[in-house]
């Protein structure tokens, strides 16, 4: 086995034996164990009782996080004509038609949020198989295939999220910085357990929400209670 360097084995250390903590004991754990040099993402994982192979139990959505994720998002938007100035003066890193469309197939994909005005979606549904495994293909049911450009990229630049469902029922998401303030991490994430909450499907059988558990890019992570930080 691999030695573990002083700063890992020290993390692991502060961790153990710490299980099942309530939001703002996790997070002041965590973000004391934030140690690196960079300003570490805050990221939450939760395992839910979903099947995600059967489409009633698909678990996805969007949430406005309160104060941010701390992350600069690059987003690229289809559009044409007036929609896409539109999202130009909106503050879209990227704007186009065909030619974004031919970008992506080239493989230059250099954003982390897709918007598209539904007249685009022939050309974005070509795509699908490039920006759908990266959770980026524009979607009606999270406000990114929209007729309002502007309000769609002001949002993905204002701190809201995305999640889905992984296989094996996985959401995870990153939450804020580790130089955010403890109330405020601790409010966005509590913001983001409520929203994958208030996502359950329909098909969803048994305990919903399993496990939380949040940590920070290079720490270890931490167990959260599900009934406490859920309300259940």
């Amino acid at each position: 086995m691999a030695k573990l360097g002083k700063r890992t084995r020290a993390a692991r250390e502060a961790v153990a034996g710490k299980e099942n903590l309530s939001v703002e004991e996790a997070v002041a754990l965590v973000k004391a164990n934030a140690t690196s040099k960079f300003d570490e993402t805050i990221e939450i994982a939760m395992n839910l009782g979903v099947d995600t192979r059967h489409a009633d139990q698909m678990v996805r959505g969007v949430v406005g996080l309160p104060n941010g994720t701390g992350k600069d998002m690059r987003v690229a938007v289809f559009a044409r004509g007036p929609k896409a100035d539109e999202a130009k003066e909106a503050g879209a890193d990227i704007v186009g038609a065909e030619d974004l469309m031919e970008s992506i197939q080239a493989g230059n994909i250099d954003f982390d949020r897709c918007i598209a005005t539904p007249d685009m979606m022939p050309i974005v549904g070509r795509l699908g198989k490039v920006l759908g495994p990266r959770n980026l293909m524009p979607n009606p049911k999270v406000g990114t295939v929209t007729m309002d450009v502007k309000a769609a990229v002001e949002a993905a630049k204002g701190g809201e999220v995305q999640f889905k469902a992984e296989k094996g029922g996985v959401v995870h998401a990153g939450v804020g910085k580790a130089s955010f303030d403890e109330a405020k991490l601790a409010e966005n994430v509590r913001a983001f357990i409520s929203a994958v909450a208030k996502a359950k499907p329909s098909g969803a059988k048994g305990t919903y929400m399993k496990k939380i558990a949040l940590s920070s890019t290079m720490g270890p992570g931490v167990t959260v209670d599900v009934a406490q930080a859920s309300g259940e």
